[in-house]
């Protein structure tokens, strides 16, 4: 078993425990459902991964990652992160390791992906609130002369702020600008999955 695939299963197991806490945040807002399609599409997605001879280089990985959460999330989430997960794929070459820059590079993809397939901003209250201040941390200029662990555990409270921002502004995008500014006050059920997504993959580096 690789290291790759350990942190994807330790990621998608996390986020299908949380399907009824998500879901939950979801109906404040929304249609209810983000946790239970986070859920099945995560479920698809581990067990592709099963089935892959080789899961020792993250590009593949990823890419199968990606086609398995566009073709079994619901809603809006399944093309977004599937997206993310893609252009990730995508990005990776010869050089992709553990390391700082290959999270700067792999996370820039993911953002742009979703910015351009979901056209949403940051402060749009949507996945990006929390993604765009967890790449921002591994900028080589917000990076300098610290180590990888000390930027993830930077990004992990980036993720949290951003969480608690949505809160704090009313939804531009998705079902959840239907009500406007009756959003506030809830946070975004997306930047809540992404900032699990991330601190999940934390805590299975950390050791």
């Amino acid at each position: 078993m690789s290291r790759i695939k350990d942190a994807f299963d330790a990621v998608a197991n996390t986020i299908i425990s949380q399907k009824d806490y998500l879901s939950g945040i979801d109906a404040k807002a929304g249609d209810g459902d983000h946790g239970f399609n986070m859920a099945r599409g995560f479920t698809a997605a581990r067990d592709a991964v099963d089935e892959m001879e080789d899961t020792s280089k993250p590009g593949p990985v990823l890419k199968t990652i990606g086609k398995a959460l566009i073709q079994n999330v619901g809603g809006a989430a399944g093309p977004l992160y599937g997206a993310a997960f893609v252009k990730a794929a995508e990005a990776c070459d010869d050089d992709t390791a553990m390391n700082k820059q290959s999270f700067a590079k792999l996370l820039d993809a993911a953002v742009k992906a979703i910015q351009d397939r979901g056209h949403a901003q940051q402060g749009d209250k949507t996945i990006l609130d929390a993604l765009i201040p967890i790449r921002d941390c591994f900028l080589p200029e917000n990076t300098e002369d610290k180590n990888l662990y000390e930027v993830l555990q930077e990004a992990s409270k980036a993720a949290g702020d951003g969480v608690s921002y949505t809160k704090t502004i009313p939804a531009r995008k998705g079902r959840a600008s239907l009500v406007g500014e009756r959003s506030i006050g809830v946070e975004d059920p997306g930047a809540v999955s992404t900032m699990i997504m991330y601190r999940a993959l934390y805590q299975f580096l950390k050791y």
